[in-house]
């Protein structure tokens, strides 16, 4: 374990995505390999050592039955729920603010149903030296930057650029700094945490740690959890 034995690390899972891209299931909770996409993301934070509390902020619509969910797989009471909000940010927040204090803040997409113990441990080695972290694999694709009637003005340097993962993993301190002065639109709290200054580490991601966005993207998860032997 990579955190003092002493030091608390809390969990925001964040599924309050209302799926619009996905169809009438909701994305968390259509099965993958047998199982809930939702399970496989909670499982790797529930037997990781240290944490102590997970936040899972969802919307009105999943949050009665991933309640269920929960309650089914025994987790009821060691995860708490709650409304998360319009934008990912407020979500976060949402949960943030019934988290408590604690040491140490690891966020996850409740869509990346592929994320292990080894990614956790990776992101608290790297948030030690500079109290933010986030995965990253480098981009493999040309990147082109285009003005508003969609012509390419400029192709990016591809060595520089990185497409981000979660799970992030914060100081507690870090991050609520970066909620207090920060209100604009964000992408993630990585870039919150940009805003204010703060050093945020890359750390290897893994290009298997795929988000669950449209249907066809659960077979293509279902292959890659075969290839695990997972």
């Amino acid at each position: 374990m990579s955190v003092k034995k002493a030091e608390q690390i809390g969990v925001i899972i964040v599924a309050a995505g209302l799926s619009q891209r996905f169809g009438k299931v909701d994305k968390v909770l259509a099965l993958l390999a047998g199982k809930p996409v939702l399970v496989h993301v909670l499982e790797p934070f529930i037997h990781f050592p240290g944490i102590d509390r997970i936040i899972l902020p969802l919307n009105r619509h999943n949050l009665l039955p991933a309640k269920k969910l929960l309650a089914e797989y025994g987790w009821d009471r060691r995860i708490i729920t709650c409304l998360g909000g319009k934008r990912r940010q407020d979500s976060v927040y949402a949960g943030f603010k019934k988290l408590g204090k604690c040491d140490w803040v690891i966020i996850q997409d409740g869509a990346r149903p592929l994320v292990t113990t080894d990614l956790i441990e990776r992101g608290m080695k790297a948030a030690n030296e500079t109290g933010a972290a986030i995965p990253a694999v480098p981009a493999k694709d040309t990147i082109k930057l285009a003005d508003k009637d969609g012509i390419a003005r400029w192709t990016l340097p591809r060595e520089s650029l990185y497409n981000c993962q979660t799970p992030q993993v914060f100081r507690y301190e870090v991050l609520a700094s970066a909620f207090e002065y920060i209100a604009q639109d964000v992408t993630d709290e990585a870039q919150l945490v940009e805003l204010t200054g703060g050093r945020v580490k890359l750390f290897p991601g893994a290009y298997d740690n795929i988000k669950i966005t449209a249907p066809a993207d659960l077979a293509i998860a279902e292959a890659l959890l075969r290839s695990r032997g997972d």
